[in-house]
């Protein structure tokens, strides 16, 4: 190794002398710290910087980069970095720039929408962003999975914030009135709210999801019935018309309520997300269990316009079933029309009825046959079918099950499927036979010969009038003034002051004395026989004609 140029040669008797190869500054100091504390504000920045997501809208109305934010409990956790169009242009894409704080925000669950002015079900909300601006609202999740890409909600979701209490599926024929927000109601008592609504699997019918605040979630157990509160019930009875509703808002907006029809403080509560059946109206929703539905056929030889599916069926004013069917037939025998009608029954709705007449008969009720033959003695004993009106004014029918018993006999077949139920022509068409009947009868009488005998006899008593005008009323008017001047002749006569009236006072003065005279001499010879032969003795005193009256 060859030695460097730097290295000199050692000198004999002086020590060697190390110089240092690098020399160092103090005025390295500075920009070395300044480089030091710059990188540890990169890294605490980076550190402390948050997640960034995407969120996909429909629209960017009310989202602006740089300015928009996002809001949890109206605390701002992100802002708004840029917002561009999709790739396919259909939606709008905003990058959304997340606090350290806020990273469980990216949970796969969360939520987020634009809150901006709105008037729904539930009130008018988003009134300070008039002032504020519209930003994003945000709910965090629960789930384990982190993502970095969202689809953002349209509308507000009902419930955030993790408000507690349960969520319930409810099960209709169709949504009504009832839309997202739209209360439920239990005792007339807002509890919950309509939280979403789909389409069931097969399109039949529609899911509705509520969600019950706790601590009011406990009051919905597995018995508990839910029905539409929505606008007015009208019911009509003895007493008259009877309104009712939920509140002045289910009227406007919809409503849902519940109510367990037989509490039981045994009863279980409902669990989270368990289904119910959403009831048309209160009375259907608490009524008894309908127990096993029979099947019967109508056969009806009339017009049945007013007879619609879904028309109530009763048996003696007692509602027990409903019309199923409707159907025009062809007869090839009588080339008629009959309607064939099928309907369904619940003879457990008949309620202790149904049970004494099970238990008197010792009948199973899940034995079709014995059923049968249980319908063919009520047919023998009248049992029939009538179509009746149940509104004058809109013409709706019904089918009314009751007993006939001066009915026609018919062959009952207990082999059929459904069972076939004699029928008889309704009210309506019976009250039209008669009416028929009536003027069948008028149009059978001799209307013409009446018609003349009738003339003959006006014609004749208009002569007798002329006659009695003519004739007898001078003769009366003459009799009659003569009575006049009778009358007045007798008035004068027993005037006050008349001497007639005086003279007639002075004849009955003496007939009084007359019969007192009569009655003297009764009583003497009731005394004395005996002077009836022997005449009156000369010594009688004048006053033995005055003695004691006789007894």
């Amino acid at each position: 190794m060859n030695p460097s140029s730097n290295d000199s040669p050692a000198v004999p008797g002086k020590a060697p002398v190390k110089t240092r190869r690098f020399s160092f500054s103090l005025v390295w100091i500075v920009p070395i710290v300044a480089v030091l504390v710059g990188l540890s504000l990169v890294v605490h920045n980076v550190m402390q910087e948050g997640p960034t997501i995407t969120l996909t809208f429909k629209t960017g109305a009310g989202l602006a980069a740089n300015k928009t934010e996002v809001r949890y409990r109206n605390v701002v956790i992100g802002h708004v970095t840029e917002v561009a169009l999709s790739s396919d242009q259909k939606n709008v894409n905003a990058t959304v720039k997340l606090d350290k704080e806020a990273e469980g925000f990216t949970r796969e669950d969360s939520k987020f929408w634009v809150v901006r002015p709105r008037i729904g079900a539930g009130g008018v909300s988003g009134i300070d962003t008039l002032l504020s601006g519209d930003y994003i609202g945000a709910d965090i999740g629960q789930s384990n999975t982190r993502v970095k890409h969202f689809i953002g909600l349209e509308n507000p979701p009902p419930i955030t914030y993790g408000e507690p209490g349960k969520h319930f599926t409810l099960h209709t024929q169709d949504l009504g009135s009832l839309d997202i927000g739209s209360p439920v109601y239990f005792r007339k008592i807002p509890v919950g709210q309509v939280v979403a609504y789909a389409l069931d699997k097969e399109g039949r019918g529609v899911d509705v999801e509520v969600f019950i605040h706790a601590p009011n979630d406990a009051f919905v157990t597995a018995n508990t019935r839910f029905w539409n509160a929505s606008g007015i019930d009208v019911e009509v009875g003895a007493n008259g018309f009877a309104l009712k509703t939920e509140s002045l808002s289910s009227i406007l907006v919809g409503g849902i309520a519940f109510r367990a029809p037989d509490f039981n403080p045994n009863d279980t509560v409902a669990s989270e997300d368990q289904r119910f059946e959403l009831f048309a109206d209160q009375s259907s929703a608490l009524a008894p269990p309908a127990g096993k539905a029979q099947y019967l056929a109508l056969r009806f030889d009339q017009a049945m316009r007013g007879l619609k599916v879904g028309a109530p069926v009763e048996f003696l004013g007692i509602e027990i079933g409903r019309v199923v069917s409707v159907n025009l037939d062809f007869d090839a025998k009588q080339r008629s029309f009959p309607v064939n009608v099928g309907i369904v029954i619940y003879p457990q709705r008949l309620g202790r009825a149904h049970e004494k007449m099970l238990k008197a008969l010792q009948h199973d009720p899940n034995d079709e046959a014995s059923a049968a033959k249980l319908m063919g003695t009520f047919i023998d004993n009248g049992l029939r079918a009538q179509a009746r009106s149940g509104n004058l004014l809109t013409g709706q029918l019904y089918i009314a099950l009751d007993f006939f018993p001066k009915a026609e006999k018919v062959a009952f077949d207990p082999t059929a499927r459904p069972v076939m139920i004699p029928t008889v022509p309704g009210s309506l068409e019976l009250l039209q036979e008669q009416l028929q009947t009536m003027v069948d009868k008028v149009n059978r009488l001799p209307l013409e010969r009446i018609a003349s005998n009738l003339d003959a006899n006006l014609v004749e008593l208009r002569k007798s009038l002329t006659q009695f005008n003519g004739k007898t009323l001078p003769g009366v008017q003459s009799t009659l003034a003569e009575v006049s001047t009778t009358l007045k002749s007798a008035n004068s006569t027993l005037a006050e002051d008349s001497p007639q009236r005086e003279q007639l006072t002075q004849t009955l003065d003496e007939l009084g004395r007359m019969s007192r005279s009569l009655r003297e001499l009764a009583d003497y010879l009731g005394r004395n026989p005996e002077s009836l032969i022997r005449g009156r003795p000369d010594n009688a005193a004048p006053m033995d004609l005055q003695g004691p009256p006789r007894k």
